[in-house]
């Protein structure tokens, strides 16, 4: 066997990449336990293919057939119902983890120099995994599943000159039928593997600047410590206490993440009440509607999901940790929190008063987050180096990345 590996190790050195990407790789000794949250949604990626991959096996992407085959999944293969329910819940668990992914990158700072192209590449994967999921939503061709499909379709309808052939490239037909449950039944299967090739990117850029810390102020690499054993079983701890929550959601209240309309087969001739997207969805489709004008409404829900790419642009202190050491971007950002979560319920609301009023109010305080932060963060760097409370290996490492920057970005 010894011989065997040696053979191996030779012509493709496996043991050497293990250990120097995952056992050896040099973490900083300080992290908590909201770094686990990166492992958690490499996990809910693997359980998302895993279970797709099967349930496709099954799967009929015919409207005849589509909403018959879910039901025969559920009754007739085994532990068919398992798996759905898995890849169900799978899918609020996996934007669950990712927008805490995301919370404790905007809370501590973390896509600030030189860690840009973990944020850009954490942006495209969130829009990738979006999509992926709109495109899923539409497969049990249930009421919910067609009457979303059709109003997020025909919003593309609103943007000029070219508006009307995305719908139909999107539909493939004039109207949400057969060609479009077969499209996204296909981008759905396929995107999830450009999502696992984006994350080995993703990973790429982390090993090649190092991970950052709840500090900011970068460890000395004879202060930082091996991924293995102290994170591995710091993350399978994690891992166990999502999985106890998770797996309880699955066994205990499965239907929670699916909505009553979807166990209706979709009938054109007959809209639901309301039409309302999934909760991790919400929030954007809420700043949708605060718009009068279709057109300004989508274009403030794109910039809305995207924004988050500026953020190395806009945040302009130098003083590292985001919120450990400056109280004002904390509050902010606990505001920002509150934004969204409200947000998110008011998209769940009908479109009446005063709940379009509150959205709009809400939408402007959620790009007002943004758009004040090169100010306020070059304020609150001037009156925290003026009261004198900041500690002293932040002062040095702002002094030490002075004077790089004046000599050109030499050390």
């Amino acid at each position: 066997m010894k011989g065997v590996m040696a053979w191996i190790d030779e012509r493709f050195p496996l043991s050497a990449i293990i250990r120097h990407e995952l056992t050896d790789y040099p973490v900083p000794r300080n992290l908590n336990y909201w770094w686990n949250f990166g492992s958690l949604a490499g996990l809910m990626l693997v359980i998302q293919i895993l279970t797709g991959l099967f349930l496709a096996m099954h799967y009929k992407a015919d409207i005849g057939m589509a909403f018959d085959s879910i039901e025969h999944m559920m009754r007739d293969v085994n532990y068919g119902w398992l798996l759905r329910y898995i890849h169900s819940t799978g899918a609020s668990a996996f934007f669950a983890v990712i927008f805490l992914h995301m919370g404790r990158t905007l809370y501590y700072g973390c896509y600030r120099k030189p860690r840009e192209l973990m944020m850009w590449t954490g942006q495209i994967l969130l829009l990738l995994v979006m999509g992926a999921a709109f495109m899923g939503y539409l497969l049990p061709w249930g009421q919910m599943s067609y009457w979303g499909a059709t109003v997020i379709t025909e919003l593309f309808g609103a943007l000029p000159v070219v508006g009307e052939s995305i719908v139909i490239l999107l539909r493939g037909d004039f109207v949400v039928g057969d060609a479009t449950l077969t499209r996204f039944f296909v981008l759905h299967y396929l995107i999830p593997f450009l999502i696992a090739g984006l994350v080995v990117i993703h990973l790429v850029a982390l090993h090649t600047v190092k991970s950052s810390n709840p500090e900011g102020v970068p460890q000395p690499e004879k202060d930082a410590i091996p991924f293995h054993p102290y994170y591995t079983l710091k993350d399978f701890l994690g891992v166990c206490i999502f999985l106890i929550i998770f797996l309880g959601l699955v066994f205990y209240s499965p239907s929670s993440f699916i909505m009553a309309d979807n166990n209706v087969p979709a009938d054109a001739m007959k809209t639901p009440p309301s039409i309302v997207p999934e909760w991790y969805f919400l929030p954007f489709y809420a700043i949708l509607r605060a718009i009068p004008d279709t057109l300004s409404g989508v274009v403030a829900m794109g910039v809305a999901t995207v924004i988050f790419a500026a953020l190395p642009f806009l945040d302009r202190s130098r003083i590292p940790g985001g919120g450990r050491f400056r109280p004002v971007y904390r509050w902010s950002f606990a505001a920002f929190v509150l934004v969204v979560i409200a947000l998110a319920w008011l998209g769940a609301q009908a479109a009446e008063e005063p709940y379009v009023t509150l959205s709009r109010i809400l939408s402007v305080l959620y790009f007002a987050f943004f758009l004040t932060l090169p100010w306020v963060s070059r304020w609150e760097e001037k009156w925290l180096l003026q009261r004198g409370t900041l500690p002293k290996e932040v002062l040095d490492y702002m002094e030490s990345e002075e004077k790089k920057a004046n000599n050109g970005g030499q050390s």
